[in-house]
């Protein structure tokens, strides 16, 4: 049993991740040596050494990461990181004599929260409070901005404790161009340079705080330089730089141990609007409800958290609301909103911003440094990204994200901020009092799934990860894929080699590859592709060629462009013929015809409302929905209104302004007067004289949808001309790029994959028929399909298209559709799509098929007048698609 450990876990009254954190520096400083590493020598063998006795302790370190013996401890916020690095100073000192000690930290808000810390006795976060040793020996505190001043520094018995922001210690020991940094200039005092000092000091141990910060090379060169005898790591996110976890982690107590232990961190719970949907709501109008609602919440958190206190005779918390907002000018409207339009101003005076316009303000810094106090009169604090790592309030209660563009990432970021427990850190088994909410209306679903996701802060048990040898994570690359005709060319540049010189079958090669870019340019020049072999046509063929060839020697060296071009302009003769044939036979003839659907614009006439059913609407409790992201407990609770709804005529007209078919400036008189006339039937229809603004609110996509109905019955379309370019027989078929996933690799396309999900992963190759020879699918559906056409004899060509292969567009235009496969037989082409059972009448499906129908429709007509098979397009369900059935069964019980 070790006395002195037992001894501090009492004192200073540590949580139990903390004592066995404690255990684990006491085992490996029990057994390793802390020796001073002398600059001069090579220290790879005493490193080798003490990392066997650290593997040997503590199976998950696996490399010290530096230069010396340092360890990484992964302690969730809120669960005391500061707290155990004053546990092990206390420790090292008491039971080794270690007194020498350098705490680095990541930023100006940590360093200014570290040096109060640790050098304020009567700061009430005073971390050495309970060592009576420290009393009469308090240690000295050393900073980055009194170092040079410090007359201390050879008090045999004094305990040193040096505290510096990384960025000043970087300036301050790295060697630049303006000269010796001031860390390394010569020191009259010390006889030495504060640099020397410390690098030369044969107890140093180093602790960093948020140690994810001093991964970087830069960082970890200085870090190395001071030579100490042990490093001390702390973190909640031990990653580096490159996202890559720390391999010298030696403890864990994550966020989803904590939470699991329900102990010494909030119960995080995500709550939204209840009959809440997006799709009614404007930006502003999201704003507004989630704001009402967060401060609902924060009103009864703050009359649970008066009560609490006032029953258990314990101080009074203060609680307040983080708002985080998307930049500076939605953070200024944000508080402008709150004090000004919401609840009659009543927050006016309690708002605080913080951001890059407001650091600077010392007021506003005052407020924010004592947001703890209840004498502090902010309730609200609007933010931009400013809330770096130190940020430790234990009254955060309420969180709102505003607009966030991934708003499931910043939750899961976000959530840290309001963790911590104000009663001693500890669960007080009130659940208003242990409770932190995320207002979450538009994410609230994906919210909980993420927080049920193994990968999730929330859930992930271990930062600690295999050896790079022993496990291939997952990586993407992009490659360019091979066609049918790079192959044949490959075989025919090897054939050439043998009976040629290298040069001279280069360049054949090279010529045939310019024969096949510039066929494309010849679909101006002929009616079908077979034309293309007619002797008119092939000097046609000849002379693009060659002007391609020309370019291109230009752009790869103009200085020796004409004599390389020269070389493959005398080859074109001889390959121009047969790369033609070659063209005809292995390319599926894919006409270019640009389908777009005519616009249509509806032109609605002036009538008169019928009010006498669907105007009448209850007037709805508005409640907020919350639930617990890890106990899964709801509740409702009731929301309060703030009255900012904004008149109701104006709330029904921007509604209908959301249906694509409604010009406002066409139609604003119409709309208005539709407006005024459904506020009259809502008016006459209520009981009461309730808040019809509120009202109109709560259903106004309803009344929306009521008004729309019957300004259908009173419109007429005027229908646009259908836009058509003029057909060319064939198209150049476009590069495939295809992500291949290493760790999954390639797959014959004759595999059967299990699970059927995994199919998307694998790269698959072995296809004869294909223009195309390796192809990704999206399903089993796709990957059987190409089993069939791979293996039934009635097909004679197909592909998969890339991306732009196809000018065909659907929703006025507005987007462009890509069939999944063509498909050629004896008599026709085939376009398909292949769909799920379920999606075949879907509305987007069916636009789809009304544009790609209307391609086929002028592709036939175009190869009807030039002897070219004629165009079908066809959906497949899935359950068509049988790797047993033939081409011609599916496409039959298809059409």
């Amino acid at each position: 049993m070790n006395t002195i450990a037992n001894n501090i876990k009492q004192r200073l009254s540590l949580r139990e991740p903390l004592c066995k954190a404690l255990d684990v520096v006491v085992r490996l400083t029990d057994k390793l040596s802390l020796a001073k590493q002398s600059k001069d020598v090579e220290s790879t063998e005493y490193l080798e050494r003490e990392l066997k006795i650290a593997k040997e302790l503590c199976p998950s370190c696996r490399d010290f990461e530096r230069n010396f013996p340092s360890f990484a401890f992964s302690i969730a916020t809120g669960i005391g990181k500061t707290r155990l690095m004053a546990t092990c100073i206390a420790y090292l000192y008491l039971k080794k004599g270690i007194r020498h000690f350098f705490i680095l930290a990541p930023n100006l808000t940590l360093y200014e929260k570290l040096m109060r810390d640790f050098g304020e006795p009567s700061y009430e976060k005073y971390v050495f409070k309970g060592i009576t040793e420290f009393v009469h020996n308090q240690p000295a505190v050393i900073t980055g901005d009194n170092y040079e001043q410090a007359r201390t520094l050879f008090s045999k018995n004094e305990i040193q404790i040096n505290i510096f922001n990384i960025a000043k210690f970087n300036s301050d020991s790295k060697e630049s161009k303006k000269g010796t940094p001031r860390m390394k200039r010569l020191s009259e005092y010390l006889g030495q340079s504060y640099f020397d000092y410390l690098s030369n000091l044969d107890d140093l141990v180093i602790l960093m705080d948020e140690a994810h910060r001093y991964h970087a090379d830069a960082s970890k060169k200085a870090i190395n330089e001071l030579r100490p005898i042990l490093g001390l790591e702390m973190t909640a996110t031990p990653y580096d730089d490159k996202g890559k976890a720390f391999k010298n982690i030696v403890y864990e107590y994550n966020l989803a141990e904590a939470l699991a232990d329900g102990k010494y961190v909030k119960n995080p719970t995500v709550a939204k609007r209840k009959n809440f949907e997006k799709k009614d709501k404007s930006l502003e109008e999201l704003d507004v409800m989630k704001l009402e609602d967060a401060i609902s919440i924060h009103e009864n958190t703050k009359l649970n958290l008066e009560l609490y206190a006032k029953e258990n005779n314990v101080p009074l918390v203060k609680p307040f609301i983080l708002v985080v907002c998307k930049n500076i000018q939605h953070a200024n409207d944000t508080v402008a909103l709150i004090e000004n339009k919401l609840f009659d101003g009543k927050y006016k005076g309690k708002v605080l911003q913080i951001d890059s316009s407001t650091k600077k303000d010392e007021e506003i810094d005052r407020q924010f440094m004592s947001l703890e106090s209840p004498d502090n009169q902010i309730e609200i604090v609007v933010h931009v990204n400013m809330l770096k790592e130190g940020w430790d309030v234990t009254n955060l209660y309420t969180i709102v994200p505003l607009r966030a563009a991934d708003a499931i990432t910043l939750v899961e970021q976000t959530i840290g901020r309001g963790l911590r427990l104000p009663y001693g850190g500890r669960r007080t088994n009130n659940k208003e009092v242990d409770k932190l909410t995320v207002i979450a209306h538009e994410n609230f679903e994906e919210v909980l799934k993420r927080a049920q996701d193994p990968n999730s802060l929330l859930n992930k048990f271990s930062f600690v990860e295999l050896e790079d040898d022993d496990f291939n994570p997952e990586a993407d690359k992009i490659f360019t894929g091979t066609t049918s005709i790079d192959e044949k060319f490959k075989a025919e540049k090897e054939k050439a080699e043998q009976l040629y010189e290298k040069e001279l079958a280069k360049v054949i090669f090279d010529a045939k590859r310019a024969v096949w870019q510039a066929i494309p340019k010849m679909n101006t020049e002929v009616k079908s592709k077979e034309e293309l072999i007619k002797p008119e046509n092939i000097a046609k063929l000849k002379k693009v060629t060659a002007d391609l060839i020309n370019r291109n020697a230009v752009a790869a060296n103009p200085l020796f462009a004409e004599e390389e071009a020269e070389k493959q302009i005398k080859e074109i003769d001889r390959v121009i013929q047969a790369v033609a044939v070659d063209f005809i036979q292995n390319v599926i003839e894919i006409p270019r015809v640009v389908i777009e659907q005519p616009e249509v614009k509806a032109v609605f006439t002036s009538f008169d409302l019928d009010t006498a059913q669907g105007f009448s609407f209850p007037e709805l409790n508005e409640e907020i929905l919350r639930m617990g992201m890890v106990d899964k407990e709801v509740e409702i609770l009731q929301a309060k209104s703030s009255g900012f709804y904004g008149s109701p005529v104006q709330q029904i007209v921007v509604q209908l302004m959301n249906f694509e078919d409604i010009d406002y400036d066409q139609n604003a008189e119409l709309l208005y007067h539709l407006a005024e006339q459904a506020v009259q039937a809502i008016t006459q229809c209520s009981s009461n004289n309730g808040d019809i603004s509120k009202k109109v609110n709560q259903f106004k996509i309803a009344i929306a949808n009521q008004i729309y109905k019957q300004m259908k019955q009173h419109f007429i379309l005027e229908i646009g001309e259908i836009r058509r370019s003029r057909t060319l027989p064939f198209t150049e078929l476009l590069p495939q790029h295809l992500k291949e996933n290493t760790s999954y690799g390639q797959r014959d396309y004759r595999d059967i994959i299990t699970p059927l999900s995994w199919v998307k992963k694998f790269i698959f190759v072995g296809f004869e028929k294909s223009f195309y020879r390796k192809y990704k699918f999206d399903s089993s559906t796709e990957q059987d399909f190409a089993f069939i056409l791979e293996t039934d004899p009635k097909v004679i060509k197909w592909l998969r298209p890339v991306p732009l292969q196809f000018n065909i567009y659907w929703d006025n235009g507005a987007r462009k559709y890509e069939p999944d496969f063509i498909v050629e037989t004896a008599d026709r082409i085939f376009m398909i799509e292949t769909k799920a059972s379920k999606d075949m009448k879907a509305d987007e499906v069916q636009a789809k098929r009304v544009a790609a129908e209307e391609y086929c429709k002028q592709a036939s007509a175009y190869t009807s007048l030039h002897g070219g098979k004629s165009w079908q397009y066809v959906i497949i369900a899935h359950d068509c698609v049988d790797r047993a059935h033939s081409f011609d069964y599916v496409i039959a019980k298809s059409i």
